[in-house]
């Protein structure tokens, strides 16, 4: 396991714990020193789990599998193995270029991200995990820049209304955003363009948000992904999300269609209705951003709404998430080990899935269009 070198990356790939785990499969396990400091995690911790730990050209030295959250600098893996795995979260649109140079140094990429969402392959979805904690941390973030109390709550001096909290899109870090602010004593609705988020909204004790007048649309796209919507539909959207979030305090945006720009949420005419003091968090900040104004790691002010543009929001939360990031890793290559070859042999429907690059080409349809 290589130390993340990406600017505000504090999570790691493997924790002691997984450590303990490959070794139990045979593996042997050599870090970074270093690598684990962002996540609490020792260097003595990595040592006693099991692990070398050494310098990054001795961790490369020897290595058939190179762990990451995020890809490596090619630039940065000296001596890397012809043939040698790296099993990260690649960002293969975003980092077109560095999958073309994985393919050059004769590696075969594996991105985590591309992971189906099948059954078997659900306690290997990097995407489900992390989006989990940032839909917490998205909650905490808004409830930190509101300068008001999330619950109701009865004095003797009075009574204080409960914030009012509306989730647009219901992925994985929408529910747990509806689940948190529930916690905290908000009222809180939520909206999204697939159907059947409907119940899962009401099991939360939410109140769901849906266009009632355009029929026939679904919104779910390949994997249980939202897709693009129609014209009608997106007017029929506007129209509803106006009139309802001109009177929320706290608005957290999720919505990401994979390889395309986030999907425009919110305009700037949306953020002047709504009350000076409220606040909207963009989880897709970094991906084009839901909000207009919307700025990647940075608390603007816009018609006196602070809207928050937190990037790597898991990231803020590093020890858990780096549990989690860790566990998907080793769930993933201990679903596949071969005790003869000491090493993961995958099969064609998850290997073909994520597998960008082998035999020094770029293999994957996604990318050779």
């Amino acid at each position: 396991m290589l130390k993340e070198a990406a600017a505000g990356e504090r999570r790691v790939s493997a924790t002691p714990e997984t450590v303990k785990k490959f070794i139990g499969l045979g593996a042997t396990v050599a870090v970074e020193s270093g690598a684990g400091a962002t996540a609490s995690i020792a260097d003595q911790g990595y040592a006693d789990a099991g692990a070398a730990v050494a310098s990054r050209a001795e961790v490369l030295a020897d290595a058939d599998i190179v762990l990451g959250v995020q890809g490596p600098d090619p630039d940065q893996l000296p001596g890397l193995k012809q043939g040698a795995w790296i099993v990260a979260g690649l960002n293969p649109f975003g980092e077109r270029a560095r999958v073309d140079r994985y393919a050059a140094l004769g590696a075969e990429a594996l991105a985590m991200e591309f992971m189906p969402r099948i059954t078997r392959a659900q306690s290997m979805d990097i995407l489900s995990s992390q989006s989990n904690l940032a839909g917490y941390k998205a909650v905490l973030d808004a409830a930190a820049e509101y300068g008001r109390a999330f619950p109701m709550m009865m004095t003797a001096a009075g009574t204080v209304s409960a914030a009012k909290v509306f989730v647009m899109g219901v992925g994985v870090a929408g529910l747990q955003a509806i689940a948190t602010a529930r916690r905290l004593g908000a009222q809180v609705s939520a909206t999204d363009v697939r159907a059947a988020t409907k119940e899962q909204i009401l099991s939360l004790g939410a109140k769901p948000i849906f266009v009632e007048s355009v029929k026939g649309i679904e919104g779910e796209g390949s994997g249980g992904y939202a897709t693009e919507m129609s014209d009608e539909y997106k007017a029929a959207q506007a129209e509803l999300v106006s009139s309802h979030i001109a009177r929320q305090d706290i608005v957290i945006t999720t919505a990401l269609i994979p390889g395309r720009p986030a999907p425009r949420l919110i305009s700037d005419a949306q953020v002047a209705s709504m009350k000076p003091g409220s606040v909207i968090v963009d989880l897709a900040v970094e991906a084009g951003g839901n909000v207009e104004g919307a700025v990647a790691g940075e608390v603007v002010e816009r018609h006196g709404v602070k809207i928050v543009g937190h990037k790597n929001v898991a990231s803020r939360l590093a020890a858990d998430s780096s549990a989690l990031f860790a566990r998907n890793l080793f769930n993933f290559l201990s679903a596949f080990w071969d005790k003869e070859a000491q090493r993961p042999v995958l099969d064609d429907e998850i290997g073909n899935a994520i597998r960008l690059t082998q035999g020094g080409k770029v293999v994957h349809e996604r990318l050779l269009g």
